[in-house]
């Protein structure tokens, strides 16, 4: 089975008309495997609340996993990211 990305969920990248940084991150990330993420890349998407589906279970495993990929913005991004959205 393959992996899936943020298109399967969402479906394909719809470009708006504006441009920033956020959306160019998130739209080089739309379609690639959510196993294929960053840590900072997975908690963009859980602020944006996009494919929530997919990204809290990553979110979730990376955490209790241990995982780090020494690509947060700051130490605990990934943790914070998602208490907000669970939280919410």
């Amino acid at each position: 089975m393959k992996p899936k990305s943020v298109a399967d969920i969402e479906g394909p990248w719809c470009d708006p008309n504006f441009d920033s940084g956020l959306i160019l991150r998130c739209k080089r990330y739309w379609t690639t495997p959510v196993s294929e993420l960053t840590n900072e890349i997975v908690a963009t998407y859980l602020r944006q609340k996009i494919a929530l589906e997919i990204m809290i279970p990553e979110a979730q495993i990376r955490l209790n996993s241990g995982v780090d990929d020494d690509c947060e913005l700051y130490e605990g991004e990934l943790a914070d990211a998602l208490s907000g959205v669970i939280n919410a």
